[in-house]
C-alpha cells in the first residue's frame, strides 16, 4: 500500500545524488584544469601577430635616450610582465630574440649581437647593450637599432629594405619616432638610437661643418647578460 510514495522517495533520492556526482565531476575536471595550467596565460594557439603583441607590452629600453651617451654603457632591453592588460605568465614560454645593428645611409645594417632568451613574463629578464657600440663606424656616423622579436632569427627577407635616414633626426626629429619598416609582423619592439651629434654627421655629408666624430670602439664585445642568461 506504500509502495508508491517509498519509490518516489528513492527516485527523488537518486536524482540529487547524480546531480551532485555531475557538480563534484564538473569541480574535479575543473580543478584538474588549474592544477595543469596552473593558473597560466593560455597562448599554445597564438598567431605570431599575438606573440608579438605580447611581447610588445612588455619590453622596456634603458638607458636608451637620444645622444645621452654615444656607447650606451649603462643601456638594457628588459622583458617582465607586460605593463597593460592580462598579467598572469605565459603557459608557454616565448623564444625571443634580441638583437642589435650598427646602420649608417652608406653601410646600410650591420648586425653586431643577437640572444635569445626564453620567458613567460613571469620573471624580469635584462640583456646588456654589447659594449663599446660606436657612435661612428669607419668614418662614417652610424646609429644604432636594436629590436625585440619572436620566434626564430630574422631572414633577409624580413628586414627593412634600406637603413633608416639619420639626417632626419639633425632637424630635431625623435630617432625613437622613426618608423623602422621591418618586413614582418614578428617584431615586438625596437628602438633607433641615433649618433651623439647628427647634425655633425649631416654638415660633413655635405662637405661642411664639423668632421665625423672618431671611433669610440669596435663593435661586438662582452655584453652585460644577467644572472639568468643561458
Amino acid at each position: 500500500m506504500h509502495t508508491t510514495p517509498t519509490r518516489l522517495r528513492h527516485t527523488t533520492a537518486r536524482t540529487a545524488c547524480a546531480a551532485a556526482l555531475a557538480l563534484l565531476a564538473a569541480g574535479c575536471s575543473q580543478a584538474s584544469a588549474d592544477a595543469r595550467t596552473g593558473g597560466c596565460r593560455a597562448d599554445g594557439r597564438w598567431s605570431e601577430r599575438e606573440r608579438a603583441a605580447w611581447l610588445r607590452t612588455a619590453v622596456t629600453f634603458r638607458g636608451t635616450a637620444d645622444g645621452a651617451g654615444p656607447s650606451y654603457a649603462d643601456a638594457s632591453v628588459v622583458v617582465r610582465a607586460p605593463r597593460t592588460g592580462d598579467a598572469r605568465p605565459l603557459c608557454q614560454p616565448l623564444a625571443v630574440q634580441i638583437e642589435f645593428w650598427t646602420f649608417s645611409k652608406e653601410t646600410g645594417l650591420s648586425s653586431v649581437l643577437r640572444s635569445r632568451i626564453d620567458t613567460d613574463g613571469g620573471r624580469t629578464r635584462t640583456v646588456g647593450f654589447p659594449t663599446g657600440l660606436p657612435a661612428d663606424q669607419d668614418g662614417v656616423c652610424a646609429g644604432v637599432l636594436v629590436a625585440a622579436y619572436v620566434g626564430a632569427p630574422l631572414t633577409t627577407a624580413e628586414l627593412p629594405d634600406t637603413a633608416p635616414d639619420l639626417t632626419d633626426t639633425a632637424d630635431g626629429a625623435d630617432a625613437a619616432d622613426t618608423n623602422v619598416p621591418f618586413r614582418t609582423a614578428r617584431i615586438g619592439a625596437y628602438r633607433l638610437l641615433p649618433p651623439s651629434d647628427p647634425a655633425a654627421c649631416a654638415a660633413d655629408r655635405t662637405g661642411g661643418g664639423s668632421p665625423s666624430p672618431t671611433p669610440t670602439g669596435a663593435t661586438g664585445g662582452s655584453p652585460g647578460w644577467d644572472a639568468y642568461h643561458p
